[in-house]
C-alpha cells in the first residue's frame, strides 16, 4: 500500500514528500528550500531568519478574523539512526518507508515521523482551501535534535500569535504542558600509545541488537546502554586477564540511547580459549538480566587483525573506573508529578582511537538545579581522571500551566474525538517550548502529537489510525479557537 492512500491524504503525501530529503540536523539546506518553495508556490508570505528557520503565514477564513492568531510549530530536522548491517546513506537517499497493518515503519533506519509528521500536518493545513481556522503562523524551526539552535536563535519579529500548539510528542492520549531542560557534557583525553607484546591475540567484541529510543523519553524503561554494557564487560575482562585496549566506538547521537558498541582489544595468546568462554560466560549473565527488555541482545567476539598500539595500562584502568562512575539513566524521580522522570543522564557516545578518546552525554531536567546536579557527577568522573569537560548547549525546561486555556478548550474537545479522557503533565524530553515561551510575548502553549513509538531508533513507527485522529482533533481546535 501507497503512502499517499491513508488518510488524511494530504498529510501523507506531504510527509513522503518530506522524506525524499535528507534532513540531518545541521543539514538542513535542502527541506529549508523545499519548505520555502512550497509556502511561496501557496502565494503565502513567507520569510526564513539568519539561521534558517521559516515562517509561512496564512490569513484567517471567512469569519474567523476575530479569533486569536496561532503558532503551528514543528521542527525539520529529523534523527539520523540506522541498523549496523543496513546500508543507507543519509546524505543522499530518501527514508524507505512501508506500511505494516496499522503502522508506518522504514527499512532498517529511523522513520523521521519525529518531528516530520508534525511539519506534514501543518502543510496540510496551510495547502487546505475547505478547512475554518483563525489567522495562522506556520513555524518551522531547524537544528531541535542536535542543541535546540533554531528556536534559541529564532528572530522572534515575524511572531504574533497568542497560542502556541507544537506538533512534536509521541503519545495520542497525552497533553503535554511541560518539559525538560538539558545540557551537553562533552569530555576529550589524549592517552599514551604502547606497542603491542609479541605473543598478544587481537579480538574484536561487539555489542549490538539493543532497543536504543528517546533518550529522554525512554529513559525510565529499563533498557540497556550499550556503552555502558562494554564498559562492564571490559571492566570484568580487566580483573582476569592482562586485557589491553586498542580502539572503542560505541553509540552516535546524544540523544539516543546507545544501541552499538565495538571494541578491540589484545590478550596474551596463551589465554585465547580461556577469554573467549570468559566473554560468551559474561554475555549469558547480560541476557539473563536483560531477557524481558532486551530481547535481541547479542554479544559477539571474534578474532581480529593485531592493532599497531594499545592504550597504556594505568590509563585504561582510569577509563574503565570513570565511565563505570558517571551516572546513567535516571538519576531522580519527580516528588511532585508521580511517574514523572526529574533528572537523567545518557551517556551517549564513547570513543577511544589514535590516542585520544571522546565522550559525549546528555543531561536531562524539569528542574534547574538537578539537571546542574547530574551535570556535575558526570563532570566530576571525568575530571578526576584528568580530562577536559566542556558542558555547553544548555536549554531551559517548560514550566507547566495548569490553568492554561488552550488546555482547557482542548479537554473539552478531546473526547469527541478519543473516547477517552487524555493524560495531562509534563514529559522528560526537550521540547522547544521553554525556548520560544521566553522568545516570544508569552504565548499559551501545547504541545499534542500522534502516537509514535520507537523515535530516535530504527524501530520508529507511527500509528496510522492515531494520525488520523490527531489530525481531526486539531482541525476541530483551529475552528473554536477563541476571539482575540
Amino acid at each position: 500500500m501507497e503512502l499517499t492512500s491513508l488518510a488524511p491524504q494530504s498529510l501523507w503525501q506531504y510527509f513522503s514528500q518530506l522524506n525524499a530529503i535528507p534532513r540531518a540536523s545541521k543539514k538542513e539546506e535542502k527541506v529549508i528550500a523545499f519548505v520555502e518553495a512550497f509556502g511561496r508556490q501557496l502565494g503565502l508570505e513567507t520569510t526564513r531568519d539568519a539561521v534558517g528557520n521559516v515562517c509561512i503565514k496564512k490569513p484567517a477564513t471567512a469569519g474567523m478574523e476575530d479569533r486569536q492568531t496561532v503558532i503551528l510549530q514543528s521542527h525539520l530536522d529529523m534523527v539520523h539512526q540506522k541498523n549496523g548491517d543496513t546500508v543507507f546513506d543519509f546524505d543522499t537517499q530518501g527514508i524507505e518507508m512501508y506500511v505494516d497493518g496499522d503502522w508506518v515503519r522504514a527499512r532498517g533506519t529511523t522513520l523521521g515521523a519525529d518531528n516530520g509528521i508534525g511539519v506534514a500536518t501543518i502543510m496540510a493545513i496551510l495547502a487546505a482551501t475547505d478547512i475554518p481556522h483563525p489567522a495562522l503562523e506556520a513555524m518551522f524551526t531547524i537544528d531541535e535534535e542536535t542543541g535546540m539552535t533554531g528556536a534559541m536563535q529564532l528572530d522572534p519579529a515575524p511572531y504574533t500569535g497568542t497560542i502556541l500548539l507544537n506538533l512534536d510528542t509521541e503519545e495520542e492520549d497525552e497533553i503535554t504542558i511541560g518539559c525538560a531542560g538539558g545540557l551537553d557534557t562533552n569530555t576529550k583525553g589524549n592517552y599514551q600509545q604502547t606497542p603491542v607484546a609479541a605473543g598478544g591475540a587481537a579480538y574484536d567484541i561487539t555489542i549490538k541488537g539493543l532497543l536504543g529510543g528517546h533518550s529522554g523519553i525512554d529513559i525510565n524503561k529499563g533498557r540497556a546502554n550499550a556503552n555502558k554494557l562494554m564498559n562492564r564487560l571490559l571492566f570484568n575482562a580487566r580483573q582476569s586477564f592482562d586485557l589491553q585496549l586498542a580502539s572503542l566506538d560505541g553509540g552516535s547521537l546524544r540523544n539516543a540511547i546507545p544501541r552499538e558498541s565495538r571494541a578491540t582489544v589484545v590478550v596474551p595468546g596463551a589465554d585465547k580459549a580461556r577469554f573467549e568462554a570468559a566473554v560468551q560466560a559474561f554475555a549469558t549473565i547480560l541476557k539473563e538480566e536483560y531477557k524481558t527488555v532486551e530481547t535481541g541482545l547479542t554479544v559477539e567476539v571474534k578474532p581480529a587483525a593485531m592493532p599497531a598500539s594499545v592504550m597504556a595500562p594505568a590509563y585504561f584502568d582510569q577509563l574503565l573506573r570513570a565511565i563505570y562512575a558517571a551516572p546513567n539513566g535516571v538519576f531522580r524521580m519527580s516528588p511532585d508529578m508521580p511517574g514523572l522522570v526529574e533528572a537523567s543522564n545518557n551517556i551517549a557516545k564513547v570513543t577511544v582511537k589514535d590516542g585520544q578518546f571522546i565522550t559525549q552525554s546528555l543531561q536531562r531536567s524539569n528542574v534547574d538545579s538537578t539537571k546542574e546536579d547530574v551535570a556535575l557527577a558526570v563532570r566530576s568522573a571525568f575530571e578526576n581522571m584528568g580530562c577536559e569537560v566542556i558542558q555547553a548547549g544548555g536549554y531551559p525546561g517548560w514550566k507547566p500551566n495548569p490553568d492554561s486555556p488552550i488546555l482547557k478548550l482542548m479537554l473539552s474537545l478531546y473526547g469527541d474525538h478519543f473516547k477517552h479522557t487524555p493524560k495531562v503533565g509534563a514529559i522528560h524530553a526537550g521540547l522547544e517550548c521553554g525556548i520560544l515561551g521566553s522568545l516570544l510575548k508569552g504565548p499559551d502553549m501545547i504541545s499534542f502529537g500522534p502516537t509514535i513509538r520507537g523515535a530516535h531508533s530504527p524501530n520508529e513507527s507511527a500509528q496510522i489510525s492515531s494520525v488520523e485522529r490527531f489530525y481531526k482533533f486539531l482541525l476541530h481546535i483551529l475552528k473554536e479557537i477563541p476571539k482575540r
